[in-house]
């Protein structure tokens, strides 16, 4: 009687945790891309751990980019820095989410990632810790933003970018190979900003 007891125990137990999981979108990749309809419902953490809603980016356009400090496109820190400089006073906010999905090209701490890119490219923009952005262990925003209609597919390699409205809905999506300072994408922020 006994082991069976504790086998039930165990089954309640777990069938209870399973529906506390099904009912958070932070940890349920289908629940995600069902029901959030803006990067504001999400919490991320940052660089240096500590959790922050994408709420408080309220009225900002974002421009949110998975970053790797050993890749052929990591000079494009020099780049995001710039467009930082250039727009955070009108309202954009550059969001960097380092992930060594691609090539192991951020196999790096978070320790070390913040120090390599406010040491070798002055950045200033915020930073979060390293996520993966496709796979089995995506990140709920990366699977959430890859999942946006007209949007919808994997990241195919590091410097993805989506900008997002100042009501956090994706207005637009580029691969690695559009510059951070090209005329395509600086038209697209300014469109968005106004």
């Amino acid at each position: 009687m006994k082991p069976v007891l504790c086998l039930t125990v165990l089954g309640v137990t777990a069938l209870a945790a399973f529906a506390a999981q099904a009912v958070t979108p932070a940890t349920n990749t289908k629940e995600t891309k069902v029901s959030v309809d803006s990067a504001h419902a999400f919490k991320v953490k940052t660089i240096d751990g500590e959790e922050k809603s994408l709420a408080a980016y309220k009225g900002k356009a974002l421009l949110i980019v998975n970053t790797a400090s050993k890749c052929g496109y990591t000079p494009q820190y020099a780049g995001l820095e710039e467009l930082h400089q250039k727009y955070r006073g009108q309202g954009l906010a550059v969001l960097a989410f380092p992930a060594n999905d691609f090539g192991a090209q951020e196999p790096g701490t978070n320790s070390e990632i913040k120090g390599f890119c406010t040491t070798k490219y002055k950045t200033t923009f915020d930073l979060f810790e390293k996520v993966s952005v496709k796979g089995a262990g995506i990140d709920p925003l990366f699977a959430w933003l890859t999942s946006r209609p007209g949007m919808e597919g994997d990241i195919k390699w590091n410097f993805g970018k989506f900008l997002l409205d100042k009501n956090g809905k994706v207005v637009a999506r580029y691969g690695s190979a559009t510059e951070p300072m090209s005329k395509e994408l600086t038209a697209k922020i300014e469109e968005t900003l106004r």
